[in-house]
């Protein structure tokens, strides 16, 4: 008898479904039949039941954040159940260990991180019975019998399983050892925050803030562009004012002198050039094309988007929804006819029917076994539902997938560019360009968005003709900052972020290594670092908050920050899971690299420097507790002196607006909250190193002077009265 254990409990309900049960406490029962003649169990996880212990379990050194407890890393890796998730996984533990039960058969997601979640379990049960893998990309029925007909060997999927787990381990490593090292640093420059560093979210992250520099650094400035609107004998149409290829005149003046020129004055078409360009339907989606296009249309964030996929998943409607190929096998194609003729029965698609090709069996575009991995591209399957049974959000995503397809059984789309030359009076020189579709094509099934300065039709114009300027105007605009990032975007540039690296060779591993993260991990790291306050999203566009700059500006120049650094792991965690690499030699060089890390950031933290309105920016996260700490007594009235963000305050300024603050920032050196407590303790800090003067840098305490109600420096080698001439500037 075989336990069969998937990933989640709909997937295993799913997976029972096609057979004769019984549902039981925790398992379903499946009663004897041609695949299990003996019958089966189906068990499930509830995703990742198993976790890496926290480091005070290895060694209890390792609970308090030290810097001299760096680096932390374990010899032996180890797992445990959590908490909330122990029932379950005695209920699987309880039927590994039942004595009718002579194999198991892994159901779980047919990719790397459903490889560890369900042979965790198994590890940590001590399970010893023969293991196969189911190995499928779909949920309908015919799928799943087929699958139980032709399941893999244990064999087959292990080094899958190494590289999954090697990923797990090493990012553990880089998160714990990186977080704490930048955390502790930056606390020490006065920013009270834990700040989580990561393989993929940081590199990822400096991408956003660069963006946001490049926004914040961009000096706009205006230009003029000069307008002519033309009349050849009963054809009317418009063109811009050109020189040398350029329309942008960097002086009013001068735009209206060329207006002025041109009013009234003979026209004549010196040039007409027409260009056909052909458009192919677009390609199959993998996920990150699917999030990208749904958060376009629709705003859904990545995680909603997958999130509603695997709903779609679970009820058998559509494939595997973390592939990353974008093409399907021939196998798939020869089913699409079939699949094709259940939707044209759909009102919604009826128009769309009958198809201009009926098979794209031949067509390479879409099937090619050869660029199929894991998983082929996100299809509907045979299996089409009932569209008023799906929620809005599923029915809009399965449109969109149900589109696609019938757009690659589509010819192209061909459309004419026309670029017209008009001479005013035989020197001013003005450019139209115009767009008419010649062949709808796909676009019939796909139309695309309505763009707002979209390219107008023009009337039919030839070489030669004459007319006049009925009128010209003078328009002023202003060039434009690079644009944000909206989060599909974000999707789309951490799958390319090869293109920000320079080593060409690099480049092509990060490409063929899936960029930055996976298809399955790339949403839950862009919900991280919003959950993480890196990145604010206001009407689905990206800002990188002040406290991501500080970090990335803390990171600078280190591999961490880096696509560089992903697409070295990415190449040899590959060849992890094709068995051409050692896991033991990949976690060698990461705890190499680690050690390395805290050396060189623990001797550069002292040179760090961070802009005035990025650390005037930045907000603490706040206390679990919801008061917040009390650093000490208020020098003016009887409240406690709070952390604010950008400031020390008094607790009391709502009730009596007590105006006392101290500046967290004095002459560009953070004061900490250490400091602040010693100086409302003992009246004096200790002495703070790096004052920015006028001419030079210098050391002091600072104190409070009880009769001016200000704080003062007090240097150690300094008159007395000199003191008393230095009030704390930014108080």
């Amino acid at each position: 008898m075989k336990l069969i254990i998937a990933e989640k409990p709909d997937q295993g309900s799913t997976l029972a479904s096609v057979f004769k049960m019984k549902k039981q406490q925790g398992f379903i029962e499946i009663l004897p039949n041609e695949i299990f003649p003996n019958g089966a169990f189906v068990t499930w996880a509830v995703g990742h039941v198993c976790q890496l212990i926290a480091p005070e379990q290895y060694n209890p050194v390792w609970k308090k954040w030290a810097l001299d407890t760096l680096p932390i890393i374990p010899t032996q890796f180890q797992y445990e159940v959590t908490k909330d998730k122990l029932k379950q996984f005695s209920i699987i533990k309880k039927l590994l260990n039942d004595p009718r039960i002579t194999g198991i058969i892994h159901a779980g997601d047919a990719g790397r991180e459903g490889e560890l979640i369900i042979r965790n379990i198994l590890r940590l049960t001590k399970c010893t019975k023969p293991m196969q893998r189911l190995w499928i990309s779909s949920l309908t029925p015919k799928a799943i019998k087929e699958g139980f007909q032709s399941l893999l060997s244990e064999s087959d999927t292990r080094n899958l399983f190494f590289e999954a787990y090697t990923r797990a381990c090493a990012d553990w490593v880089v998160g714990m050892n990186a977080s704490r090292l930048y955390s502790l640093l930056l606390q020490k420059r006065g920013f009270s925050d834990v700040f989580s560093v990561g393989r993929v979210q940081t590199p990822t992250l400096a991408l956003i803030v660069k963006r946001e520099h490049e926004i914040e650094n961009f000096v706009s400035e205006p230009f003029w562009e000069v307008l002519g609107h033309f009349q050849v004998a009963d054809k009317k149409y418009t063109g811009k004012w050109e020189k040398d290829g350029e329309s942008r005149i960097k002086s009013k003046e001068m735009a209206e002198k060329i207006a002025a020129f041109c009013t009234k004055k003979p026209t004549e078409i010196a040039d007409v050039k027409a260009e056909k360009k052909e458009y192919l339907p677009p390609l199959l989606y993998n996920l990150s094309a699917l999030q990208a296009d749904a958060n376009r249309k629709f705003k859904f964030p990545p995680k909603k988007t997958l999130d509603v996929l695997q709903k779609l998943y679970q009820k058998g409607i559509v494939s595997y929804p973390r592939s990353d190929s974008r093409h399907v096998t021939k196998g798939e194609a020869e089913t699409f006819p079939e699949t094709l003729k259940k939707i044209s029965a759909i009102p919604e698609y009826g128009a769309l029917f009958p198809l201009p090709f009926q098979s794209i069996l031949e067509n390479k575009r879409y099937v090619n076994d050869k660029k199929v991995t894991d998983h082929y591209a996100i299809i509907p399957t045979e299996q089409v539902p009932n569209l008023g049974k799906l929620s809005p959000d599923e029915k809009q995503l399965y449109d969109m997938i149900v589109r696609s397809l019938i757009a690659a059984h589509y010819g192209k789309s061909v459309s004419e560019y026309t670029t017209v030359t008009t001479l005013v009076d035989g020197r001013a020189e003005f450019v139209s360009k115009g767009k008419v579709e010649l062949e709808e094509g796909w676009r019939k099934v796909l139309p695309p968005q309505k763009e707002k300065d979209g390219e107008p039709e023009l009337p039919r114009l030839e070489q030669g003709e004459q007319g006049t300027v009925k009128k010209v105007n003078v328009k002023e605009s202003a060039t434009q900052p690079p644009k944000r990032y909206t989060e599909g975007q974000l999707i789309t540039l951490m799958k390319t972020a090869g293109k920000h690296i320079d080593d060409k060779e690099l480049e092509k591993v990060l490409m063929k290594t899936e960029g930055l993260g996976t298809e399955a991990t790339r949403a839950g790291i862009i919900t991280m670092l919003k959950d993480r306050k890196y990145i604010e999203v206001k009407k689905n566009l990206v800002y990188a908050t002040a406290k991501a700059k500080i970090l990335v500006a803390a990171v600078g120049d280190q591999i961490l920050a880096s696509p560089e650094m992903t697409a070295k792991w990415e190449q040899r965690l590959k060849e992890i899971s094709e068995g051409s690499a050692s896991p033991k030699q990949f976690m060698e060089q990461t705890n190499k690299m680690v050690a390395h890390l805290i050396n060189t950031t623990s001797s550069e933290a002292s040179q760090w420097h961070f802009k005035d309105a990025d650390q005037e920016g930045f907000v603490p996260r706040q206390s679990k507790s919801k008061r917040a700490t009390k650093l000490g007594p208020c020098k003016k009235c009887d409240g406690d002196i709070v952390d604010k963000g950008s400031f020390y305050g008094c607790s009391n300024y709502n009730k009596t607006k007590c105006n006392f603050t101290i500046s967290k920032m004095v002459l560009g050196k953070a004061i900490i909250q250490q400091q602040i407590k010693k100086l409302l303790k003992d009246g004096i800090t200790d002495v703070i190193e790096g004052f920015n003067g006028k001419e030079k840098t210098f050391n002091a305490k600072i104190t409070f002077d009880g009769n001016d109600h200000r704080l003062k420096f007090i240097f150690d080698d300094a008159k007395e009265s000199e003191a008393d001439k230095t009030p704390v500037k930014g108080q």
